[in-house]
Formats: C-alpha cells, structure tokens, sequence
C-alpha cells in the first residue's frame, strides 16, 4: 500500500489515447464543474453525463465508458446499486465512487460490489485526475491509499466480518456456470493462494491449475485473479473466513 507517492506526471504520460469518461450526480452545478474540471485534460474524454441512476445505466450501455465517476445518494437508484448493475453489464468499466460521506461501512460495500475507487466529494482536482490515471493503470484507491489488487482484496477480507450478512458465506448465486472444480480452484484463490501451491494442494499440475484459471476468468469476464476473486466474494460464492 502507497499513498501519493509516485510521479503524477510519469503516471499520467503512460495514457496514450484518450479515457471515456462518464459522471453521475445529480447537483447540476457540481456535475458540470467535474465537466469543466475533467475536460481541461486532453487524455479524457467526457462521453455523457447523467443526473440520475437510470439514465445512467442507459448511457453507460450506450457509450461503454472505460471509467464512470458515481455518486452514491441518487434519484432512481441508490449509486451503489446502480454501480452493481452496471458492472454486471459492463464488467470491463471501472467505478470510482464519489461522495460526500465518509462512511466505513460505504467503503467496503463500495469495493465489494466492484468500485475501484472511493473518494470524497472535496477532493482536489489534481488528486481526481491522478485516481482516474492510477485506476486505469489496474490499481486501487481508498481516500489517499493506492492499493493493488491483492491489498484491496486482503483490505475486503479484514473487514467482512464486520459488515457482511451471515448468509454471505454460503455458495449461491449464478455459480452454476462454474465446474465444481473451478469452484474449488476459485476458492482457494480468493483465499491469496498461488497456483503452485494449488497445483499441490490438489494434486495436480501447474499448467492445469492455470487452465482452470484461464476458464474461470473467462466464464467470469474479468481480467485476473484477483478480479475473480474479488466478484466471488461480491456474489457469496466463496466462505470469506477462511473456514
């Protein structure tokens, strides 16, 4: 975990076409001043705008932004929600929530659901642009702490017992798409182990574990691991104490 401590302009030279951009909040002034703000940046693009959850879904189908700026307390939908349907629909998209509670338990729920990004509404515009520039690299962003993919899942896991509902823990949802080994393999890889030791604990080989992995992501339409482990954990596929 790091906080702002990398170079904002060497991380900004590493974007070489422009990002799609869509925000979400309903305060038409604060709305446009994100607009205005973003814009100033020829690397991003601001495709659409919309003040309100469902017109937001019907953009974001539409225009298939790379990144959507959310606000949570929105007309037709609460932001988290709409932020769950969108990246049921578009799992490629990523969400930075925007907001002006400081709320723990909104945090979490926030990156369970699939957020990269939670910040707060008095965020400089200079630090906004760099957690556009640092979530499109594949990192995450919690206030000012800049996290990778296995620090926000180990970030998820410490604090799931304090927010998640009992039936969390318990296989469901639509993982029927999955094999019952790939159910086994996707398990413990939400548990953070390698496919090596996998390979191991299974009994089996390396490449097969990374063919069973292989499959997994693309069943699951995500990019990585931890992705995938992270949407187990969001749908309460897997036990998330380890048990």
């Amino acid at each position: 975990m790091v906080y702002w401590t990398h170079d904002p302009e060497k991380l900004w030279s590493a974007v070489t076409d422009s990002i799609k951009l869509l925000i979400v909040d309903d305060h038409p002034l604060f709305r446009q001043g994100l607009v205005d703000v973003l814009e100033t940046d020829p690397r991003i693009q601001v495709i659409a705008a919309a003040a309100n959850g469902e017109t937001a879904l019907e953009l974001a189908r539409a225009n298939k932004p790379e990144i959507v700026i959310m606000d949570v307390n929105l007309p037709q939908g609460n932001g988290l929600q709409i932020t769950r349907q969108m990246l049921s629909d578009l799992p490629r998209t990523k969400v930075i929530i925007l907001t002006g509670y400081d709320n723990p338990e909104q945090v979490y729920h926030s990156l369970q659901i699939g957020a990269v990004a939670y910040r707060a509404k008095d965020i400089p515009p200079d630090d906004l642009l760099k957690t556009i520039f640092t979530v499109r690299e594949g990192r995450y962003v919690i206030h000012d702490q800049v996290l990778s993919h296995e620090e926000v899942l180990e970030w998820i896991k410490q604090r799931a017992g304090r927010y998640v509902n009992a039936h969390n823990g318990v296989l469901g949802g639509s993982s029927s798409s999955l094999s019952p080994r790939e159910m086994e393999i996707l398990e413990l890889v939400t548990d953070g182990i390698s496919n090596k030791d996998i390979a191991q604990r299974l009994g089996i080989s390396q490449q097969t574990v990374k063919n069973h992995v292989t499959t997994i992501l693309r069943k699951l339409q995500v990019d990585d691991r931890t992705q995938a482990a992270i949407f187990a954990l969001r749908q309460g596929w897997v036990r998330l104490d380890g048990s």
